[in-house]
């Protein structure tokens, strides 16, 4: 895919103008991702891994290692070099500019094999205290200080039809909310959960580690104990007759007692550096499972819909299996380029039939992850793969994904429903602004990165009001703020 040079017009119908507009905004593009990752920790070669394999910022531009480096210098964001290995690669540099210059010129041959000799000395010194200097650490970044309280905002959407209109944390109409029977069918949620390095039930002293939510005061540990709380809660208060199941390390000590809660112990490697690799294999793992007990039980059907645990349900989900009768598997998409697809939220029609191309499916996930993405292991390499599958099928129209609308494909041998993230998988700040506000059917809020403190004072608002369209406009209100955790 690329542009003529020889023609006034691309084929698409831009002019020479606009091609150089899209370049400049493409660019521009290339630069956020790469300040994004920067300040999320990967190094510059593992931000350029990421940004040649995923297709969109590939098509877009080739990014080259000194392109990266040159970014990050520009954004405070490199790698000091310190100052005599500076000048010892400035003056190898002007070496071979000399060596360039005079390579045509017959009577400075012999100049120019000294001057080439003495650049090779200088260039493997330099190189050798490169490798020396290879454990220099990247500066500290200037964070601000993230909130540690509800802040309010403007609303987005404001005047927008299909919208949530807000004055304060009032809705001024209200959300579509479902009410539909399903019949012997049921809808279990399923999430993978870990605790590092400590027992939930053990409490930590050190109160810089305390953050405080309403009344209550939460360790790391606590915190993650109270996201996974309320997000069962969401649940039961919008599908209460779901069953919820917890994949978990075996090692984990989770004693939690909640009803229609159920730990499903997968052996895995649950480390921070591999949990969304161990998430596709444990997804792959509950699966298998569940098509052994199908063949030995054929009763009821269950559908599971997998998801991130920092997500609130608001809304019933069983209208996507009876909506739309004919997918295996369902996805949430957004118009975005390098990552159309996000993994937080996975649907599986409960058929044998559904389950078993569910799994090959993700099988066929996990292999590209393996064997692609591994330097994105930590994050994004999930999402990142996912893209890859759908993208390798010739026919898929990526432009579908520019439309908030559900569509379904065929995707090798499963049928896979597209469902828009602007309703199934709604984020904060990218909702405020990338959707333009929220949709008056809103199904599932996820609350991404710094957000979890908003997920708990959400739970509490809608917990002391009752009013699920008040919460909604609290979180429309408050979605911008970086909180902090």
């Amino acid at each position: 895919m690329g542009f003529k040079s020889d023609s006034s017009e691309s084929p698409s119908g831009l002019s020479r103008n606009s091609s150089a507009s899209a370049s400049k905004s493409d660019s521009s593009s290339v630069e956020e991702n790469i300040c994004k990752f920067a300040n999320k920790g990967l190094k510059s070669s593992q931000i350029g891994v990421i940004l040649r394999d995923s297709h969109g910022i590939a098509q877009i531009k080739s990014v080259s290692g000194s392109k990266i480096l040159r970014i990050l210098k520009a954004h405070g964001l490199a790698p000091e070099i310190p100052e005599d290995l500076y000048h010892l690669i400035k003056k190898a540099v002007s070496i071979r500019t000399h060596l360039e210059r005079n390579r045509n010129d017959k009577d400075s041959k012999f100049r120019s094999l000294g001057f080439l000799l003495a650049w090779a000395v200088i260039f493997e010194t330099a190189v050798m205290e490169l490798h020396q200097n290879s454990n220099v650490e990247y500066p500290q970044r200037k964070h601000s200080k993230k909130v540690d309280h509800l802040v309010l905002g403007p609303a987005a959407g404001q005047g927008l039809p299909n919208r949530l209109q807000c004055e304060g944390i009032k809705a001024l109409n209200k959300s579509i909310f479902s009410h539909i029977s399903r019949g012997g069918e049921n809808i279990a949620f399923v999430t993978v959960f870990a605790i590092y390095n400590s027992s939930p039930n053990i409490h930590v002293d050190d109160k810089s580690d305390l953050v405080i939510v309403g009344n209550t005061s939460y360790s790391k540990v606590e915190r993650s104990m109270a996201i996974l709380n309320v997000f069962i809660d969401f649940i039961q208060a919008t599908m209460p007759q779901s069953n919820i199941i917890i994949l978990t390390d075996p090692t984990s000590d989770l004693q939690m007692r909640r009803n229609r809660v159920t730990f499903h112990p997968i052996q895995g490697e649950y480390s921070r550096d591999r949990l969304m690799l161990q998430r596709i294999r444990s997804y792959i793992a509950f699966l298998e499972t569940r098509l052994e007990e199908l063949s030995h039980n054929k009763g009821h059907t269950t559908h599971y819909i997998f998801t991130d645990s920092d997500v609130a349900i608001v809304n019933d989900l069983g209208p996507i299996f009876s909506d739309y009768p004919n997918f295996h598997l369902a996805l949430t998409f957004r118009n975005n380029k390098a990552q159309p697809l996000n993994s937080g939220f996975i649907a599986v029609r409960g058929t044998p039939d559904g389950i078993l191309r569910a799994k090959v499916f993700l099988q066929e996930v996990l292999k590209v992850y393996s064997s692609k993405y591994m330097s994105a292991s930590r994050m994004l390499g999930d999402q990142l793969a996912l893209a890859w599958v759908i993208k390798l099928d010739p026919s898929f129209d990526t432009m579908k994904f520019t439309k908030a609308q559900a569509f379904l494909e065929k995707i090798g041998g499963a049928s896979v429903l597209f469902l828009p993230c602007a309703i199934y998988n709604w984020t904060p700040p990218e909702g405020a602004g990338q959707f333009h506000g929220m949709p008056l059917d809103v199904k599932v809020v996820h609350f991404k990165g710094s957000r979890k403190r908003l997920m708990l004072e959400s739970w509490n608002f809608f917990n002391s009001s009752g009013n699920m369209s008040d919460m909604l406009c609290l979180i429309l209100s408050s979605g911008r703020t970086k909180y902090d955790f």
